[in-house]
């Protein structure tokens, strides 16, 4: 439970992280028209969804929310909370390789290439519009969830072979826990 935007109490709720293949992961964002409580409510509920899962960043998409929005966390003691909202990279530079996994394909980690430094433009919590630099672990979180935002999976940077052989063994998985249900 946390204080509301008007002091009254709210309950947070957790939401489904959609998993590849799933096609809604495919489906592009639209732009958040209204900053309202409604949405400061998704944002909490995004916000609780990947602290639990555990994650350090999740899009709306993710949670078959198809709107311009995505929140981030990479401190070690969830202290450095962001809510993007309709996120967009102004300028980038450097060149990083991290090791990236994803909530929407759990327990697999590969190599992506992404710019080392990024300059993002959004809206905050309030409806302002904020300009950010960040660099290192952020600035690759913020580029991932941006692509969920915009339909692509970090999958996607990697070969063919490499993406249906992760994609077979989730379903296989699925498969197995469904009929151990």
């Amino acid at each position: 439970m946390v204080n509301g935007p008007k002091g009254l109490l709210e309950i947070m709720a957790k939401l489904k992280i959609l998993e590849f293949p799933d096609p809604r992961l495919r489906k592009k964002a639209a732009p958040v028209e209204v900053v309202d409580d409604a949405l400061r409510v998704l944002i909490g509920d995004m916000f609780e969804t990947m602290y639990d899962a555990p994650g350090i960043g999740l899009a709306a998409t993710q949670v078959d929310v198809h709107k311009r929005l995505l929140v981030a966390d990479v401190s070690s003691d969830k202290s450095e909370p962001f809510a993007l909202i309709n996120p967009q990279i102004i300028e980038k530079d450097g060149v990083t390789v991290t090791d990236e996994g994803c909530l929407s394909v759990p327990g697999y980690y590969e190599s992506v290439e992404r710019a080392e430094h990024i300059r993002v433009r959004f809206l905050d919590r309030k409806g302002e519009a904020v300009e950010m630099d960040a660099a290192g672990l952020l600035a690759v979180c913020i580029q991932h969830e941006i692509d969920h935002l915009d339909g692509r999976l970090f999958v996607d940077y990697l070969s063919e072979a490499k993406r249906q052989r992760i994609r077979k063994k989730l379903e296989k998985e699925r498969r197995n826990a469904a009929v151990a249900l």
